[in-house]
């Protein structure tokens, strides 16, 4: 689908790292980028988000290069997306509904699924109203005519009934893990959970740490169901580890609290394991946005070590580095290379004994 991104410089710091991740964003979902449109404003337009002039350039591009549809790189309201599309005649999605888009198009698992359609939902009640005056000028006629009020509640009713259901649907899901990890807490087993930006590099270090095969690939939320694998480390014994949904920049409240119950694998980990991608620029700011996220869902107390993956393609060698308190705080690694993990297993060793927490079951226990 040819695309024509619309991207807002609204004077960050960062903006050049959001327009290139918003670029992966688009691609990852399908679309052949036709052209790109950079507005620079001091604050949003409250009927186009970008300037009227902007706009009319915009829908030249739009036109000469044949777009199908219209991407902006910033998240707009109903009234703004309505006004758009009037303009474009065309569709216009926004990073919200973007990211939506490729969480539907990523997630493999029964509940995984369930819970990106509870977001898409929580999403589009806010602009039924959209859809239908569109309905009604795109396809009027016999049949077609003024679905008005009455089919505007009608529609918000069925959208309400599917979201309770998915909710019970999902609660069971949540009952079912809870019971699960106070069999584990039982067992006083440590738990450890990779989180981080998308596309650090979690799931390849989770298969390499589990030999679990999980997917990876090179693009945004390769992984959105969270895996939990148990493995046997000397000198800690059994040690369950968990691959959690990458964050990234300004995501969605609704797909944060669809997600929230699948994170809590995070929020009731001993050991954080926060990947970081050690070859990016952003690698800074993009500690800190996972940093939010972790105390946005509560998880932000909880120990945690950076592990710098991708040492490969930074040219950094494997290495530990400790606080000023002698405690192991970063563990330079390469999950594809296989290099520093010997050093990685050191470090989760090194916490559960300082925590007491090493396993008393030697028994080899059977994946999840």
């Amino acid at each position: 689908m040819k695309a024509l991104i619309v991207s807002v410089d609204l004077g960050n710091l960062d903006y050049q790292a959001h327009a290139d991740e918003f670029v992966m964003l688009a691609e990852g979902a399908g679309a052949e980028i036709v052209g790109t449109v950079v507005a620079r404003r001091d604050r949003p337009d409250a009927a186009f988000f970008i300037g009227k002039g902007k706009v009319e350039e915009a829908v030249l591009m739009a036109d000469d290069g044949e777009a199908d549809i219209v991407l902006f790189d910033q998240p707009l309201s109903p009234a703004q997306q309505r006004n758009l599309e009037r303009e474009f005649k065309r569709r216009v999605v926004d990073r919200v509904a973007l990211i939506l888009d490729i969480f539907a198009l990523r997630a493999k698992s029964h509940e995984g699924k369930l819970r990106v359609e509870l977001a898409q939902l929580q999403h589009l009640v806010t602009r039924l109203t959209r859809l239908w005056t569109h309905l009604e000028r795109q396809r009027g006629g016999i049949g077609m005519r003024g679905p008005g009020e009455a089919q505007l509640e009608l529609d918000r009713r069925m959208i309400g009934g599917r979201v309770k259901l998915l909710k019970e649907r999902l609660d069971r899901a949540q009952r079912q893990r809870i019971t699960q990890r106070r069999a584990r807490t039982r067992s006083g087993t440590l738990s450890v959970s990779l989180v981080g930006y998308t596309n650090a590099g979690k799931s390849t270090l989770f298969n390499a740490l589990t030999r679990a095969g999980a997917y990876a690939a090179d693009q945004l939320f390769a992984t959105l169901d969270t895996t939990t694998r148990r493995l046997w480390i000397e000198g800690a014994g059994q040690v369950v580890v968990s691959d959690t949904v990458g964050f990234i920049r300004d995501l969605p409240p609704t797909l944060i609290a669809a997600f929230r119950a699948t994170l809590e694998e995070t929020i009731h980990a001993d050991l954080l394991l926060h990947v970081v991608d050690a070859s990016s620029p952003q690698r800074e700011e993009q500690v800190l946005e996972v940093r939010k996220v972790l105390d946005d869902i509560g998880a932000g107390s909880i120990p945690t070590i950076l592990v710098y993956n991708k040492i490969d393609e930074a040219n950094f060698e494997p290495r530990v580095e400790r606080d000023e308190h002698g405690t192991i705080a970063r563990v330079f690694v390469s999950a594809l290379k296989r290099a520093g993990l010997d050093d990685l297993r050191g470090a989760i060793v090194e916490f559960g004994q300082s925590t007491g927490n090493n396993a008393i079951n030697t028994q080899n226990i059977q994946s999840e």
